[in-house]
């Protein structure tokens, strides 16, 4: 048997501000109190909130810092992301650190919050690593679920789990609680999605299952969401299907369809009769 133990950080901490502090205490508070747990996750943007002036370069400072963490505790650390400044671009990017404290994955946001997170950069490239003897896991950023080219990647790449970050605090949550379901059902895959508690977010994160069942769903308030990742069930459901039913990445798979939208240089006019990307103006 193959299982992971992971603890989602539902944490209720300021926007603007050097969280670190806080943040580490949380981490070795967990531990201390969970000694099996072998990855901790945080929200997106976690650690300075959603201000691009903290954008920090990396290597760097900040992702060191967390790397010691890493290592102190001993365990896998997914720093939520922060802002990354390469040169004149930002993005949002997310690391993923192992227990010996070494890098083993950046991920940048390939979904920048348009238009409203203005100025960020999109990443393009789809990000997994593997744990040895354990399995898959891919990275993904809040809106970047409601594209579901991005979780068919990872899945595609061979992603078990689906690590997703996420910084909400509007109304659309319980629509993204859909899609967390939907993305786990679809791509046979568990969606670990950590939200900020208040005064950051709306919290209501939500671990699913490969079924799109439901494993926790959290309040508004503080959580730490402990949970078992159970490797071989995914595969199971994979090859037999969620209670022996639907085999979706198989028919995937073997479907001989070329998608027309997917095609080099291809253009909807639906699509592009809908205007430019912009804020939406006043209805008055």
């Amino acid at each position: 048997m193959t299982v992971m133990s992971i603890a989602g950080l539902q944490l209720a901490l300021p926007a603007n501000e050097n969280n670190f502090d806080v943040i580490a205490k949380e981490v070795r508070n967990v531990k201390k109190r969970f000694p099996h747990v072998s990855m901790v996750v945080l929200s997106e943007l976690a650690t300075f909130g959603p201000a691009p002036r903290y954008a920090q370069t990396l290597p760097g400072e900040c992702e060191s810092a967390y790397s010691e963490l890493a290592c102190e505790v001993g365990i896998w650390l997914v720093n939520g992301s922060i802002f990354e400044r390469d040169e004149n671009r930002v993005y949002n990017t997310s690391s993923v650190i192992s227990p010996a404290g070494e890098v083993v994955a950046r991920y940048r946001k390939m979904f920048p919050f348009l238009p409203f997170e203005e100025g960020i950069s999109s990443g393009n490239t789809p990000c997994v690593f593997t744990i040895p003897d354990v399995g898959t896991i891919g990275l993904s950023i809040c809106y970047d679920m409601w594209f579901p080219e991005t979780t068919r990647a990872l899945a595609w790449q061979g992603a078990e789990v689906i690590i997703h970050p996420t910084l909400t605090n509007t109304i659309d949550r319980d629509v993204e609680l859909s899609i967390a379901r939907s993305t786990a059902a679809v791509n046979q895959c568990y969606m670990v999605d950590i939200n900020a508690a208040s005064p950051m977010g709306v919290g209501r994160s939500i671990i699913v299952g490969p079924g799109g069942e439901i494993i926790h769903q959290s309040s508004s308030e503080h959580d730490v969401m402990l949970f078992d990742v159970d490797f071989d069930y995914v595969r199971r459901v994979r090859e037999r299907g969620w209670q022996g039913l639907g085999q979706p990445l198989k028919s995937f798979r073997d479907h001989p369809l070329n998608y027309p939208q997917y095609q080099a240089e291809a253009r909807s006019k639906a699509l592009d009769g809908l205007g430019p990307l912009k804020k939406p103006d006043n209805l008055a």
